[in-house]
């Protein structure tokens, strides 16, 4: 019967909460924000946020008014939130738009950056038919922006890798 039975990894804990990839991603991620936006934003969405940690920590440390959009509904206690699938259409409704690993709302994300400020940290090709790498699937999504007009800047995460490349954007429009 042993012999049947696999072994298990579970994710890292952190806070009795576990998670896949580096934990340290939520508060670095939220320092960032604060840092870059400071009062500049009050409503964030964080797109495809799971559990809602970073929402949290950005709600927390900031104040921001932050708002989980994630088909999962798998938010912690007291993490505002909307269990539907996040549309670039809905981003008129924040002053910034966060995908910490998006998964499948990567697209919608990126097409968030035509009108709202985005942080954009990609961990899976749900961008492109063809299989891309991380530095591919950047080089990428970064000609979208550039044939788009959409500011942007690259950014490497001080969280582990190899998912920690990212893009802070600004609508074209913005000044």
């Amino acid at each position: 019967m042993g012999d049947r039975v696999k072994s298990r990894q579970h994710p890292p804990k952190k806070s009795g909460h576990r998670f896949h990839g580096d934990p340290d991603r939520f508060p670095l991620l939220a320092e960032f924000i604060g840092e870059r936006f400071g009062n500049s934003v009050e409503y964030v969405a964080d797109v495809a946020g799971g559990q809602g940690m970073l929402a949290r920590e950005l709600r927390k440390r900031f104040n921001y008014q932050v708002e989980v959009v994630d088909p999962r509904g798998w938010t912690l206690k007291g993490v505002e939130s909307r269990a539907v699938p996040y549309l670039a259409e809905d981003a008129t409704y924040y002053d910034l738009v966060v995908g910490l690993h998006p998964d499948q709302a990567l697209r919608e994300v990126v097409h968030s950056a035509l009108g709202r400020a985005t942080v954009l940290v990609p961990c899976c090709n749900f961008w492109r038919d063809e299989r891309l790498g991380r530095d591919a699937l950047a080089e990428s999504i970064a000609e979208w922006f550039q044939q788009h007009h959409v500011r942007f800047e690259r950014v490497e995460f001080p969280f582990r890798g190899p998912q920690n490349l990212g893009f802070v954007t600004a609508p074209p429009n913005a000044v």
